[in-house]
């Protein structure tokens, strides 16, 4: 748990403790104590504050999605459009939460994040996106990997984008839950995705998905 206010973090702990299921095995006030806890204990998720003083949790998500990619990060702000939250999703993020959010929502986000899947609330994350995907200085050419997917891949990440989950792709393009999983997987290697949360970044960065005009 890596937040700069202690009142914060020894709510959440106590939340946590009272909670079968969840372990709270360090505590830090700074990004730089936050990635040298995660090189210690290789966590299950790190649940970072994005603005800290010194290291804040932008450098340190993209320190620990580099070195640790076993562990997950799930961010944590006070805006639900953050520039820097973009950035902590493009660094690899598996989602993020308000500092508001409710206790039941927290826990539920933590097991979903835990269990190696992105926390895409589709009208927020995806609006987060769009916002800043749309900028001009956010646009970028379409990337050399994005060319190796096939048609269909390019359509299974279009989805994605979308916010539709696994089994709502199969139903949509009337395959497979499994066939579904497989193609999900194949694009997030192709294009070097840690996960979902990711893959939502390049589709919009790429051109593929197009953000909404008002």
């Amino acid at each position: 748990m890596a937040d700069d206010q202690v009142l914060v973090r020894a709510g959440f702990r106590l939340l946590l403790d009272t909670e079968d299921g969840f372990e709270v095995v360090g505590e830090a006030g700074d990004g730089a104590e936050a990635l040298r806890l995660a090189r210690e204990h290789r966590p299950d998720v790190v649940v970072m504050d994005i603005r800290m003083p010194g290291t804040d949790g932008l450098v340190a998500t993209r320190l620990v999605c580099a070195e640790l990619p076993e562990v997950k990060v799930l961010v944590l702000t006070t805006f639900d459009v953050d520039e820097y939250v973009f950035e902590a999703l493009r660094a690899g993020a598996s989602g993020f939460l308000l500092k508001d959010t409710d206790p039941v929502e927290l826990l539920h986000a933590l097991r979903v994040v835990a269990r190696g899947e992105a926390l895409l609330a589709p009208s927020v994350t995806r609006r987060l996106i769009e916002e800043f995907a749309a900028r001009p200085e956010h646009r970028r050419p379409d990337p050399g990997a994005l060319r190796e997917l096939t048609a269909r891949e390019r359509e299974i990440l279009a989805l994605v984008a979308g916010g539709l989950s696994n089994d709502e792709i199969a139903a949509h393009l009337v395959i497979s839950p499994a066939t579904s999983r497989t193609h999900v997987s194949r694009v997030m290697t192709k294009l070097g995705a840690r996960d979902r949360a990711q893959l939502v970044v390049l589709a919009y960065e790429s051109g593929l998905v197009r953000p909404r005009r008002p």
